[in-house]
């Protein structure tokens, strides 16, 4: 809402006691593609239902296909972290996360990478590159980075202040690397801490960066930072099995773990195809990676909005 203006609403289960048993955020999105839909929770890896038992699960996700029924949404996104037994719900099975189980210390972390990968990450020394750890002082740097990576693949940016608004949300839990080489920054990544893992659901290196390895520099930091502060797992974020991504963080030795993308379906149709794959977006692609970047910036955040 913060962010985006998007439509919002939260579906609470409410047990006899009066308190809350569970809860189901849903997000309004529409395109002239795609038409109305719902998500829950679109621009993140993890959403769906959060409750006391499968029970107010399966009643939450019932009330969410009314919801979008009156609202004449053609579909519904339940975004799962784990199955839902008797949902009884379509699902997208070709999404996995990636996750790091992380040893006791720097020195346990760095022996499980092997001698390939350290040396990769050795190779960033040649550029005597600055990192730095920080929260709304680098969202600037940040998004220097991150916006040209995004034209790039031809997916239009998020606006900074959905940035911000994440900073603000979530606290102490989230921060910002940055890697710079001669004050310029060519790496940067926001991750999230919940529980004893941490995620990075946004990360970029400019092109130059990538050659010289400044992001094999910038994930180990992360990984030694999350090592250092006890964490049990690094979550390196969503891929498509057997894609480029799932590659790069597979060396890392991270393990997939499957996704449990659900879907409401007013009539029973196939499963939508929101994303690259989808031949709808392949001129779209195209024609964005050519627009100058200025024009990319000004529009992206328009059109990002409506893209879950």
């Amino acid at each position: 809402e913060t962010a985006f203006g998007l439509r919002t609403y939260f579906l609470t289960a409410s047990g006899d006691d009066g308190g809350i048993s569970g809860t189901l955020p849903i997000v309004e999105q529409s395109s002239l593609v795609f038409g109305r839909f719902h998500s829950s929770l679109p621009f993140v890896t993890y959403g769906g239902a959060l409750s006391d038992n499968e029970y107010v699960t399966r009643e939450l996700a019932a009330r969410a296909g009314e919801l979008a029924r009156s609202r004449d949404a053609r579909h519904v996104e339940l975004r799962h972290k784990k199955a839902t037994t008797g949902l009884s719900l379509p699902e997208r099975n070709d999404k996995v996360s990636m996750v790091l189980r992380l040893p006791g210390d720097e020195d346990a972390l760095a022996k499980s990478l092997g001698s390939k990968l350290r040396s990769q990450i050795r190779r960033a020394e040649r550029e005597d590159p600055e990192v730095i750890w920080g929260r709304e002082e680098l969202i600037g740097d940040f998004y220097s980075v991150f916006a040209p990576s995004m034209h790039g693949l031809g997916t239009p940016v998020y606006p900074r202040s959905f940035f911000e608004v994440v900073l603000t949300a979530m606290g102490d839990r989230a921060s910002i690397i940055v890697v710079r080489v001669k004050g310029k920054p060519e790496g940067a990544a926001l991750t999230v801490r919940h529980g004893a893992e941490i995620e990075v659901p946004w990360a970029a290196a400019s092109l130059w960066g990538k050659r010289n390895a400044i992001n094999m520099r910038m994930y180990w930091e992360m990984l030694r930072s999350a090592t250092i502060a006890g964490a049990g797992a690094f979550d390196f974020g969503r891929s498509t099995v057997d894609s480029g991504t799932y590659r790069f963080k597979k060396q890392w030795g991270a393990e997939p773990v499957d996704l449990h993308w659900c879907y409401w379906l007013p009539d029973g149709g196939s499963i939508p195809k929101l994303n690259h794959s989808n031949p709808k977006y392949q001129l779209a692609i195209r024609a964005w990676q050519r627009m100058p970047l200025w024009c990319a910036n000004l529009i992206g955040p328009r059109i990002s909005r409506n893209l879950p």
